[in-house]
């Protein structure tokens, strides 16, 4: 990794000369709430443990369940039972703050995500607590999902900086980071135990000042018009971020 790509922006002091970082407004960013964030392919909805949870479960413990909660924190459930308990501790948390992302064409929920480590002073927020159930991994809605908490972080609240973290070994995340326009930052070593083995974490952020190539990257992604008959892309996220309209 080339160091010199995240050497600090700065400014001489007046006094000393050193360099000091750029003035910034100190307004605090106000707090998500739980809100419908409405899309094309999926709408966010807050957690709704009665409504969501029998399809968040028939989707996320089938024959994949392995793989899909291969790097969450936890492992899969047992019984619907404890599924469901599960979601309610989810649903009444404050941060993280979960959203599950419901298909607009079935109403079902095929997965959730959350904001969290929320900073409203320092205007810092992240994605986490990604799960995307069988059914709405590689599609047009699991795209969009993370459209939408970005835009609404970013053009609602108005935060600076937006963070992705993951296992480093979860290549599938990593790369979703990649493609979604996050820029890698690093990695921390024994971060964490999750479920007795050691995490290493991949740090990744996306910027306000990044924001708007990124949403309109996003946004030509989505158009109808970059699908064919068959729903199949035309042109991938990451070509429309690199190259013209």
């Amino acid at each position: 990794m080339n160091s010199a790509m995240f050497e600090p922006a700065s400014v001489p002091d007046p006094i000393s000369g050193l360099p000091i970082g750029a003035e910034v407004s100190d307004h605090p960013a106000p707090r998500p709430e739980r809100r419908v964030l409405p899309g094309r392919f999926v709408d966010l909805v807050p957690l709704d443990p009665d409504a969501h949870g029998p399809s968040l479960w028939e989707d996320s413990h089938g024959p994949t369940k392995d793989a899909i909660w291969q790097y969450l924190f936890e492992a899969p459930f047992p019984d619907y039972a404890a599924f469901k308990a599960h979601l309610e501790r989810k649903a009444a948390s404050e941060d993280p703050l979960f959203y599950a992302i419901v298909d607009k064409a079935t109403g079902r929920a095929l997965g959730y995500e959350t904001l969290m480590r929320i900073d409203p002073a320092n205007r810092v927020i992240e994605v986490g607590n990604v799960m995307y159930g069988a059914g709405l991994q590689r599609t047009p809605g699991a795209t969009e999902a993370q459209y939408l908490l970005a835009r609404y972080v970013f053009d609602d609240l108005g935060y600076r900086r937006y963070e992705w973290k993951c296992n480093a070994l979860n290549a599938p995340s990593r790369r979703a980071a990649d493609r979604l326009g996050f820029t890698f930052e690093g990695l921390f070593r024994q971060a964490v135990i999750v479920r007795g083995r050691n995490r290493d974490t991949a740090w990744y952020s996306m910027l306000d000042s990044e924001w708007p190539s990124r949403k309109a990257a996003f946004e030509r992604w989505l158009d109808p018009a970059n699908f064919d008959a068959e729903g199949r892309q035309k042109k991938a996220l990451t070509k429309l971020r690199s190259g013209p309209a």
